[in-house]
């Protein structure tokens, strides 16, 4: 059996969904009639096409998932969360700003998964750098977060626990 991370971690914007939660779009959010997910503009908000699939495969896995963002909205991204319905999928929330570093610091005491038994998937190098030197498998993601890229980072994952 391949190896699998204790967590997941992923970022929000650009990896769960294409716009800056605090920059692009208008908070508060909420689901209009036809079900789409609109911000006080009306502006119809979307995440990545295969980001509930993700977040899926890995329940089926029974690997746990955290979010760790940045942004300064973190009553927009929360209720975006809720309102695609990706609450339930994250056992951990670490949003607000400030280094993600923090972030992975807090999710490492609130789960007592060591950083080498983590992965996370986020689109900004600078983040990647920062919580590559704790030791986490970080994974670059270039547009959005795909079941092609997890499935690339959980291969990645796995090979470099091999030596372990």
């Amino acid at each position: 059996m391949a190896r699998l991370p204790k967590l997941a971690v992923f970022d929000l914007d650009y990896t769960l969904w294409p716009f800056w939660v605090d920059t692009h779009v208008d908070p508060p959010f909420h689901k209009s009639s036809d079900g789409t997910v609109r911000d006080s503009r009306g502006q119809n908000i979307r995440l990545y096409p295969e980001v509930s699939k993700v977040l899926e495969r890995l329940q089926d896995l029974g690997v746990p998932v955290a979010a760790a963002s940045r942004t300064g909205e973190i009553e927009g991204a929360n209720q975006l969360l809720e309102l695609f319905d990706l609450v339930r999928y994250f056992a951990h929330r670490e949003i607000y700003p400030g280094s993600k570093v923090t972030h992975f610091e807090r999710l490492q005491q609130k789960t007592g998964v060591s950083f080498a038994q983590m992965i996370f998937f986020d689109d900004e190098k600078r983040n990647i750098v920062d919580v590559g030197k704790l030791g986490v498998l970080c994974i670059h993601i270039q547009n959005g977060m795909s079941l092609q890229t997890l499935a690339q980072g959980l291969e990645t994952f796995t090979n470099s626990q091999a030596g372990h």
